[in-house]
């Protein structure tokens, strides 16, 4: 007993001495649910409510530049159950108050995903392209760089990380790198990372466990005001596959190439809760496979219901590339949805 009882005691001093050195530890959260209804699909109809994702944020702020971040993601898993991973889990320093870079370390942000969700603004409705289509990882284990100079007139972000993403566990002897750089070629009445007019371009260079080549590349120009967001991205992404005989032998390589282009433009209609939004995605997988490529096309009005509630409700509709594929899961052809983000 007598054992015990210290052991509380010089848990409950360190508990006190970590709150005390912390000058700030927030709790929070959003969640994104959902009401979707097939309108026309060429596999099983489907007419459900779900929760398709939920994130819960512990950030630390301490003194000496330093900051943390922990984020569990609540998901729907491959066996359809809610199941939960880390999704960021980092230390931020900055060396002083006004230095225009800061490194982080640990299960980080990627350069690109995460920088243009804020110009989308509407992860309510989904991925954005890249993170879509399968080119790219939000977050990642690693370590990194952030910069911003001149109140973000040049922002962006360099890392070194694993490279199969915060979903996959580490795989293999080597690292990828990727980058992103953002410039202000003219200002609006919005000053944060994403506004005004910019030209923007990321580079990624990686490997498979394999070997193989694991490139992308990405430019876009956009503009964002407080009002108005438009915008225009062209990716390319190259996959060096390893060809296997029927035993499993390697008997060679291809580079395999895809491309995606989209596009997208949001309003804050002035004076009103409402928003409108509007973007198209055009990938192509595989250069060299047909009946491979497919557009999609949404467009939805969103409506501000409190500062921590959002409602959207928006059509999606999926064309392919000459019939649809064969896969059950990229069959449907146009869903309505009605969405919902609260954060707390």
């Amino acid at each position: 007993m007598r054992l015990r009882s210290i052991a509380f005691s010089v848990l409950a001093v360190m508990g006190s001495a970590g709150a005390a050195a912390a000058q700030e530890v927030r709790v929070g959260g959003v969640v994104y649910a959902e009401y979707e209804y097939l309108l026309a699909d060429t596999a099983h109809g489907r007419n459900a409510f779900n929760v398709t994702r939920a994130y819960l944020n512990v950030l630390g702020g301490f003194g000496h530049g330093i900051s943390t971040r922990v984020t569990a993601d609540i998901y729907r898993g491959a066996r359809g159950a809610l199941d939960y991973r880390l999704k960021y889990a980092f230390f931020s320093w900055r060396p002083t108050t006004s230095s225009p870079v800061a490194l982080k370390f640990g299960l980080i942000h990627t350069p690109w995903v995460d920088w243009e969700e804020q110009l989308w603004g509407y992860r309510i409705q989904g991925n954005v392209a890249a993170d879509r289509a399968g080119f790219l990882t939000s977050a990642d284990l690693g370590a990194g760089v952030d910069l911003d100079w001149h109140d973000e007139l040049v922002n962006g972000q360099a890392v070194v990380v694993n490279g199969e993403g915060f979903a996959s566990p580490p795989d293999g002897k080597y690292l990828d790198a990727e980058a992103r750089l953002s410039v202000r070629l003219l200002a609006s009445d919005d000053p944060s990372r994403v506004g005004g007019l910019r030209l923007s371009g990321y580079g990624h260079v990686g490997k498979f466990a394999d070997g193989g080549a694991r490139d992308r590349a990405i430019a876009m120009l956009s503009y964002r005001s407080r009002l108005l967001t438009l915008a225009a991205e062209y990716g390319l992404a190259r996959n060096r596959l390893t060809l296997r005989d029927s035993a499993g032998v390697p008997i060679g390589a291809r580079d395999q190439d895809a491309h995606l282009l989209s596009a997208f433009a949001t309003l804050a209609v002035p004076n009103t809760a409402v928003g409108i939004i509007a973007r198209v995605d055009a990938v192509d997988p595989d250069i060299d496979t047909r009946r491979d490529a497919f557009t999609r096309l949404i467009g939805g009005v969103s409506y501000r219901l409190a500062p921590n509630v959002r409602l959207l409700a928006d059509l999606e509709h999926t064309g392919y590339e000459g019939l649809p594929p064969t896969d059950a899961a990229t069959q449907t052809q146009t869903r309505a949805l009605f969405q919902t983000e609260f954060t707390f």
